[in-house]
């Protein structure tokens, strides 16, 4: 409340997401800050996607006090504008089923409960595009520019400048920024930081982007694979354990300076990453990220250098030690993403699991044969599959939780059959005058 005052808040944003990852919002003037922080803010959960039936709408929001931050643009002389993530609560104070926050908060302690803490390094991807004369986003990029390029080619550098400006005055921290390899397509590296803060990183960043691109008139989108015959936009996750202030991941003496445990973590999201694409990977769209020749992994592998498996291990040890999971994309829900993948690893951990070597060719110019030999298996080809992966894997199940799972299958499913029902262009140039 003190800072709050100190920094001219009149209006609070109590942020959440729902099971799907869009982020929502309640806006309270600052003087029922105190009421909110008590946990005495109800709202309607019926209208919220996947949230609660009619009969049993209400729910509270409890802001978390530690992710209060302000908007750095909306400090007008009438005062500024500061953000609350909140959790979801029953009326009786105990976790609504339905809020992923909590369900990362439950897979979080059960990493606790093995000696763990969890770190998390995001790597987002997004693309910028033209508006039109109407404010309405287009598909039309003001660049050719590629991997690391400059301006003036890379139009774009001060929309993602002046982002990564806003980001650092809300006390994010930036690790890297550049151009990517398709037009118009832009990386910004968040710092790693524990699981919970960096999946509220996550969501608060999808929304800073956006609103700094409207700012120079532009649109951002999360959007896997907006373009055809370009790279689509990851959300590579590098993830580390950590025990008694030691990364856990570290062993000079391991195969490739690994420990058993990173191993055993490896092993955990290659034998769960059939399921737990349907959520890292969440969208129809997904999938055409997830083809051969755009750099995407497609292949449920690990490797010690070459980037093509779906898991990668960069090269840095000690302290810097760590797993790149490289098939995730930024449209998915980061509690829900980072709940799977991080209770995965733990699962291979928990059941001692030992992954297949480590894969130093490129698996894209393997023969099938040659994949089938080393026991390489492809990631779901479309979103239906994934989800009926999902639905076989109990332990990924269960990190989700029967409400949520039950929720975003249905979702999910819908989405699935409403896009295989459709006719579209490439259909009818393909075959309408040809049958």
């Amino acid at each position: 409340m003190q800072e709050a005052r100190a920094m001219n808040v009149k209006f609070v944003r109590l942020q959440f997401t729902d099971i799907l990852g869009v982020v929502k919002n309640v806006a309270i003037p600052v003087e029922a800050m105190e009421r909110a922080l008590a946990g005495e803010i109800v709202f309607d959960g019926s209208s919220i996607e996947g949230f609660v039936r009619v009969e049993e709408a209400d729910v509270y929001l409890v802001p978390d006090p530690d992710t209060f931050q302000v908007f750095p643009w909306s400090n007008h002389a009438d005062g500024a504008t500061a953000r609350l993530m909140c959790d979801i609560a029953n009326p009786d104070g105990t976790p609504y089923p339905g809020c992923p926050r909590s369900a990362l908060k439950r897979i979080i302690h059960e990493a606790e409960r093995m000696g763990f803490a969890v770190l998390v390094g995001p790597e987002p991807e997004f693309f910028l595009f033209e508006r039109d004369e109407h404010g309405m986003a287009t598909t039309r990029t003001r660049d050719q520019a590629g991997y690391f390029d400059l301006s003036p080619v890379d139009l774009g550098e001060d929309a993602r400048r002046e982002m990564v400006v806003q980001l650092e005055r809300m006390g994010f921290q930036i690790d890297a920024t550049h151009h990517e390899v398709a037009p118009g397509q832009h990386e910004i590296d968040l710092h790693y930081d524990d699981a919970l803060k960096t999946a509220d990183n996550i969501a608060t960043f999808r929304f800073v982007v956006r609103t700094v691109a409207r700012l120079h008139n532009f649109h951002a989108t999360f959007m896997p694979k907006p373009l055809y015959g370009v790279n689509g936009s990851g959300l590579h996750l590098h993830q580390s354990l950590i025990r008694d202030g030691k990364n856990a991941f570290d062993d000079p003496k391991g195969p490739h300076g690994l420990s058993r445990i990173a191993l055993r973590y490896i092993a955990g999201l290659m034998g769960h990453a059939q399921a737990f694409t349907a959520v890292t990977n969440p969208l129809v769209n997904s999938y055409k990220r997830l083809v051969p020749g755009y750099e995407a992994p497609v292949y449920v592998a690990w490797s010690a250098g070459i980037r093509s498996p779906m898991v990668r291990v960069p090269s840095e040890r000690g302290q810097g030690t760590r797993i790149e999971l490289r098939s995730p994309d930024p449209a998915c829900n980061p509690y829900l993403a980072l709940a799977l993948t991080i209770r995965a690893g733990l699962d291979g951990v928990y059941r001692k699991l030992e992954p297949p070597p480590s894969v130093s060719r490129n698996i894209y110019r393997m023969s099938a044969d040659e994949r089938a030999a080393l026991g390489v298996e492809n990631l779901p080809a479309d979103l239906g599959t994934a989800l009926d992966r999902l639905e076989a894997d109990p332990v990924m199940m269960e990190a989700l939780g029967e409400y949520i799972a039950e929720r975003y299958i249905e979702a999910k499913r819908i989405e699935w059959d409403v896009y295989r029902q459709q006719v579209n262009e490439w259909e009818i140039e393909q075959y309408l005058t040809m049958y």
